[in-house]
């Protein structure tokens, strides 16, 4: 069938109105009820008046039967032109909060979240449906708060090693006395700026892919992955001097191995990146009654309770300037809460009382 001509009847057998519905039930359960009663009592009005009238001489005139139906009739019209002028008004006084919330919900954009629909009254599915879209436009509000926080941080930090860059090169390039050694300073000073852009890039893409989801999972042991990432931090831990110690128990999960591998290496990271001389890394793997369970705990600079939340936020650095360019991102924890959702994983930090962070991540 032609689409124009399927459009065309579907528009002519468009759904009436929710108002139009609910007067037409409501008219017709008390027509329903109503007309019948008005039958019933005029065949018995009817019968009685014959039987009033059979003992007369003469017989009964029509005159007091048409008139007795033309009561009947007018009596009729009446009570269904009033029910259905009553059954519209009642519907309408029914359906008026869900206009409110309709116009309301209209009204509010993507620039404009910050109003609420506020229904008030009884504790019914109406105001119960108020308070559940009032609770969506707050997460959709923050969400958008997050995604423009997100945007202008990722922008900063990519346009940083960008002006550096040219920096240095128009530097070299303005000296005309520059020798072959500070024309290779500048280019390898170039190159560990791109080297910088490259890993905030894997940051982002890796963050992405742990908010999207898991797609396609595998069994994976904590146990040899930590091994693996651990053996390849050996070095940078003994240039920090920091201690790892492992417990390593088999801990089989399913999910993405790339991304838990990504998870447990940003883990690492932050444990030896954000600890002290002398401090140590203690890392564990096992089997609970819950699940599979991952524990990494450092030493190092004190973390207030209230600061938690905000360091698995994307490029948040506790206690670090903006402009800090030899260390990471501010996403290594980010990375880590999006991927243990990803993995349905219930993910726990508690600071230490000495300094240090002890994080847990149970795979149910």
């Amino acid at each position: 069938m032609n689409p124009t001509v399927t459009g065309r009847v579907r528009s002519h057998l468009r759904r009436p109105s929710l108002r139009a519905q609910l007067t037409t039930l409501y008219a017709g359960l008390v027509l329903a009820v109503v007309v019948p009663m008005m039958l019933v009592a005029g065949f018995l009005f009817g019968r009685d008046q014959v039987r009033l009238r059979a003992g007369d001489a003469a017989p009964p005139p029509d005159a007091s039967a048409q008139q007795v139906d033309a009561v009947l009739t007018v009596t009729g019209i009446v009570v269904v032109a009033l029910t259905v002028v009553a059954a519209w008004w009642l519907a309408g006084r029914f359906l008026r909060p869900l206009r409110a919330m309709t116009v309301t919900a209209r009204e509010i954009s993507a620039t404009n979240l910050n109003r609420r629909l506020g229904l008030r009254g009884p504790d019914d599915e109406l105001t119960r449906l108020g308070r559940t879209l009032d609770d969506l436009f707050e997460r959709l509000d923050s969400a958008f708060a997050a995604q423009r926080h997100f945007v202008a941080n990722a922008s900063h930090e990519l346009r940083t090693p960008l002006a550096g860059q040219r920096a240095v090169l128009q530097v070299a390039l303005a000296d005309p006395e520059a020798g072959e050694a500070s024309l290779r300073a500048a280019c390898e000073e170039a190159l560990a700026l791109g080297a910088r852009q490259e890993r905030l890039i894997g940051a982002l893409l890796t963050l992405a892919e742990g908010e999207k989801g898991v797609e396609h999972r595998e069994p994976v042991d904590l146990a040899e992955v930590t091994e693996q990432v651990v053996s390849s931090r050996r070095s940078e831990a003994a240039g920090r001097a920091v201690t790892v110690r492992t417990s390593l128990d088999p801990a089989p999960v399913s999910g993405d191995p790339d991304l838990i591998a990504s998870m447990i290496g940003n883990l690492v990271d932050n444990a030896l990146h954000h600890n002290v001389p002398d401090g140590h890394v203690t890392i564990a793997t096992g089997l609970t009654g819950e699940g599979a369970r991952l524990t990494i705990g450092n030493t190092g600079p004190p973390i207030r309770p209230q600061d938690l939340r905000r360091l698995f936020q994307p490029f948040q650095r506790l206690g670090a300037p903006r402009t800090h360019t030899t260390g990471g991102h501010g996403l290594g924890l980010a990375i880590v809460r999006a991927v243990a959702q990803a993995h349905g994983a219930r993910l726990t930090a508690l600071p230490r009382a000495e300094g240090g962070l002890d994080v847990t991540l149970l795979f149910g």
